[in-house]
């Protein structure tokens, strides 16, 4: 019996539906003519936690972090018990299983452990499911693959999994505990990408608060030559005077007796340089569920859950492609397929789709057809399944119509057009100019306006000139502008901003390195990394233009931790290592050694961290807590934020602490008290050993010498 394992439900009656014999279900399963099919509810095991290996980890303490588990706990998670029970009953009787997880890292570890959970020996194939399209999958029924292929995938999944949770579990603690020291009553949870995310908002926001606009001036000139009049900016000389480190003209005076310089002159410039070339602009690849999020968050001010949740749905319709893909590239082998979904498209009832589809030319071949560029899933795109837009909501058929566009676009020409490069010397000045003329608008007439990235020296068409033509000054005027601050993030620009996590990192040879990794978290995560900051109160979505804005236990977290949790370098570094392992290029072992090395070094970060005390009253032993109201046996007490390590005690009396009678006036830190000793009664310090001041007793008082008395 072959046995299809699918990661869900509806998945798993998609494979049935396309397997011959007739259907029969049954409780967790359907049978075939050609095997049976069940499924999971992702993932079916959770990975255990800290308590679960060991009751003493129930109790948040210092003393025993980190936690390294020797070996890693895999436990049936209660609401997949019964599920569980029926795919070993299923993989019992199997002959040959079928894993018909997503086709992800995730996807492929979820099936995967349970296999290895049941110690499964069974042979294993793997089908990739990019589409749920009736032809989509009996293609990929009759293209089985050994699941062995995919071990490396498994391992970088696992490596993933095992990392989040060694630094998730400790240095949540370590800094949460560091925090409650301090008098702070709250839960920093770390992670190993959302904390360098919420970074991002937190340090953008403190930009803000700390920009102040700078004036700065733009001269332009305007001239004159035989074939027409032009308008040039001025390109400003290396040491000019009165310019910024950005090389903007910040000086007023000097911008005043520039533009007197060029109104005194002989009025007579020249072309100094003019070059014109044609240039190609391929094709914009079609989309990965990143590109999708950012743009129809740009489009429609959709937030990434949503965009995710749409896909999904259009994909499970068979309307779409595989949703989660990182991908933006398409295999070969779909080309031909090209002409039914164009087809498909002219008349689905969408106008401006149809249009296109139109003119499109199927047999086109654009640099998104890259078999080499291709790992477990290709880029999201219509399938032959034809879509009728009155059976989707409005969101649904936004969704699918940038998904269908950017297909479309793959099927005209390049965008050609001509560019001109001017240069004009006048009064000893240089100024630039550049234009365009297009000669071929290509697929651009897809995107109309919106492929347009326009420059603001570009002028469009320039007159017909040559090197060495004159070019008769005008006039000029210097253009007051100010320089912007940076723009908030919403939750869409955040994603970008993950994804394209190079621009971030501190580290200027890394920022080179990781320009071509597929940035922190993956097409899945990251909304939901968003999402989890928003519930957990760091992050506040303003309501009009949906900013984030960082919460007062954000700028609490990342003020406390050390730049490599805050900033993404080592994050973007560890994605990158992933990345290599899904490919057999790294070693789970020595990922994971590297993990445990690091955890344990910022775990002792923690212990010795002075975070600012929140509380009113600092605890004058220690000077690194504060004195809370607790209750204990004999009713109400003030007891220090860092118990254990600080055991001081304080009576109430109205609400606040008792005051000690006496502070010791050598260290400032320990209270004296009235001890019996061999030569009797003397006062000694509450901090011995460290301190080991001593006074005589004078009438049930500490014999305090006159000089030190005002300590107390």
């Amino acid at each position: 019996m072959r046995l299809y394992i699918a990661e869900k439900p509806s998945m798993g009656a998609e494979i049935a539906k396309c397997l011959p014999g007739p259907l029969s279900r049954r409780d967790g399963y359907i049978t075939t003519g050609a095997g049976v099919v069940t499924w999971g509810f992702g993932h079916i095991l959770r990975q255990a936690e800290p308590g679960e290996y060991d009751e003493k980890y129930m109790k948040w303490r210092m003393e025993d972090l980190p936690i390294i588990p020797a070996e890693w706990k895999l436990l049936i998670a209660e609401s997949c018990r019964k599920q569980f029970g029926i795919i070993q009953q299923l993989i019992g009787q199997a002959t040959e299983i079928v894993h018909a997880g997503d086709p992800d890292r995730e996807g492929q570890l979820l099936i995967d452990e349970v296999l290895d959970y049941i110690k499964n020996d069974k042979p294993v194939r793997r089908i990739l499911l990019n589409a749920l399209d009736e032809k989509s999958i009996k293609k990929a029924i009759a293209s089985l693959r050994d699941n062995q292929d995919f071990f490396h995938l498994k391992q970088s999944a696992l490596a993933r999994a095992r990392a989040d949770w060694l630094i998730g579990m400790n240095l949540s603690r370590a800094y949460t505990l560091a925090a409650q020291r301090a008098g702070h009553r709250t839960t920093l949870p770390v992670g190993r990408v959302k904390t360098p995310t919420l970074a991002l908002v937190v340090r953008r926001e403190r930009e803000l608060a700390d920009f102040k606009p700078v004036d700065y001036y733009v001269i332009k000139a305007e001239f004159q030559h035989d074939n027409g009049r032009f308008t040039a900016t001025w390109k400003p000389r290396d040491e000019q005077a009165g310019l910024d480190s950005e090389g903007r003209l910040i000086d007023q005076a000097i911008a005043a007796q520039l533009l007197a310089h060029l109104d005194a002159a002989d009025r007579q410039g020249e072309i100094a340089y003019c070059q014109t070339t044609e240039k190609k602009e391929p094709q914009r690849l079609p989309l990965s569920l990143s590109a999708l999020q950012v743009l129809a968050g740009r489009k429609f001010n959709y937030d990434p859950q949503t965009v995710l949740d749409t896909a999904q749905k259009l994909y499970e319709r068979k309307l779409t492609s595989y949703p989660r893909s990182d991908c933006d590239f398409l295999p070969e082998s779909q080309h031909g397929e090209a002409a039914v979904i164009l087809t498909n498209l002219q008349t689905g009832g969408q106008a401006d789709l149809a249009a296109w589809s139109a003119k499109a030319q199927p047999k086109l071949k654009s640099r998104a057809w890259n078999d080499k560029k291709i790992t477990a899933h290709h880029a999201i795109i219509p399938t032959q399944e034809k879509c009728n837009p009155a059976v989707l909501n409005e969101t649904e058929r936004n969704i699918y119509f940038l998904i269908a566009q950017a297909y479309i676009a793959q099927f005209y020409p390049v965008h050609i057009y001509q560019q001109t490069k001017i240069e004009v010397h006048y009064a000893a000045e240089a100024f630039a100019v550049s234009g365009r003329i297009i000669l071929e608008a290509g697929w651009k007439e897809v995107y109309g306006v919106d492929a347009e990235e326009k420059k603001e020296e570009d002028s469009g068409a320039l007159p017909v000139m040559r090197k060495g033509d004159a070019a008769c000054y005008i006039g000029a005027a210097a253009d007051k502008k100010a320089t912007r601050p940076p723009s908030r993030f919403t939750a869409s620009t955040l994603l970008a901003a993950m994804k394209e996590i190079h621009k971030y990192v501190k580290n200027p040879d890394l920022k080179k390195q990781l320009k071509d990794v597929s940035g922190i978290g993956t097409e899945a995560t990251r909304a939901t990394i968003i999402n989890e900051l928003i519930a957990r109160g760091f992050l506040q979505e303003e309501k009009k233009k949906k900013y984030l804005l960082p919460q007062p236990s954000a700028y609490l977290l990342i003020d406390a931790l050390p730049d490599e949790m805050t900033y993404p370098d080592s994050t973007a570094r560890w994605e990158s290592i992933l990345h290599s392992m899904a490919g057999g290029g790294e070693s789970l072992e020595a990922f994971i050694q590297q993990q445990t090395q690091f955890t344990v070094r910022l775990c002792q970060n923690a212990l010795e961290l002075r975070i600012p005390l929140q509380g009113e009253h600092p605890c004058p032993q220690c000077g690194k807590g504060v004195l809370q109201l607790r209750t204990g046996r004999n009713g109400k007490f003030w007891g220090c934020s860092g118990y254990p390590q600080c055991r001081a005690a304080y009576d109430d009396e109205d609400g606040r602490p008792k005051k000690p009678d006496h502070i010791c006036p050598r260290c400032k830190k320990g209270e004296l008290k009235s001890m019996n000793g061999k030569n009797g009664r003397f006062w000694g310090c509450t901090k011995f050993p460290a301190c080991r001041a001593t006074y005589n007793d004078k009438d049930n008082q500490p014999d305090i010498p006159e000089n030190l008395r005002q300590v107390n």
